[in-house]
């Protein structure tokens, strides 16, 4: 029988320091999944714990939304990121975006500036893309039930973009399916865990995780980090309606 494993973030992020960088000079990390499910949080607890190991070295978060140019552009992003932020980071130069925003519906003059340093997350839909994954130290596909990834989307932005996010969630559909991106993903992650656990400096791994036969496990916790995995009275992650 499978079972969901709790995991440490500490553990993971050893785990790519010590993969190789496929970058350029920089490890490549994407966090992938459907909207709602908690990529950007996961996104962020990761790079903390980047941050700890390193004593204060913290990973940029390049996160896709700020990058779409409006909901037309779910899918067809990409090249302003290679632009702004891959193509100069795998050359070993800075990058930086312009961020989007979704209140004036443009993009904003400040240049956000991405270092060219060990490490790098994307995070968003389709952030883990085929085309991507041979520079990709790690990808991590986050899910959740589609009733609760809509409730969070709808108490996140509000109610007024449901006809637009219905569209959206068809195309994120459409894009996994044809793209594997689950399939691919080396850890799948629960966004909705039930599993009581400080999810702060721990994620829950779903079971039925697959990997391609030519990468190593990564995010494996040891038998001391499971053991410490579930403090008592640690509550997991719940939708509160």
């Amino acid at each position: 029988m499978t079972v969901a494993v709790i995991e440490a973030y500490a553990g993971l992020a050893r785990r790519v320091l010590a993969g190789p960088a496929r970058l350029g000079r920089t490890r490549l990390v994407a966090v992938d999944g459907p909207s709602g499910a908690g990529k950007s949080l996961y996104a962020t607890r990761l790079a903390d714990a980047f941050a700890a190991l390193s004593g204060g070295d913290r990973p940029p978060v390049v996160r896709t939304d700020d990058l779409l140019d409006g909901w037309d552009d779910q899918l067809t992003f990409w090249p302003r990121l290679e632009e702004w932020v891959l193509d100069p980071v795998r050359a070993g130069r800075p990058g930086a975006y312009r961020r989007y925003s979704w209140a004036r519906r443009c993009f904003l003059d400040r240049p956000v500036p991405v270092p060219a340093g060990p490490v790098l997350i994307v995070e968003g839909v389709s952030a883990a893309r085929a085309p991507a994954r041979p520079e990709l130290t790690l990808s991590v596909f986050v899910t959740a039930p589609a009733e609760l990834r809509l409730c969070r989307a709808l108490a996140r932005d509000g109610a007024e973009i449901l006809p637009e996010l219905r569209r959206w969630h068809a195309g994120e559909r459409t894009h996994f399916a044809a793209d594997r991106t689950e399939a691919a993903a080396d850890v799948l992650v629960d966004g909705a865990p039930a599993l009581p656990h400080d999810p702060d400096r721990y994620y829950v791994r779903r079971p039925g995780e697959r990997r391609p036969t030519h990468q190593r496990p990564v995010g494996h916790a040891t038998g001391r980090e499971q053991a410490r995995a579930v403090p008592p009275g640690k509550a997991g992650i719940r939708c509160r309606s």
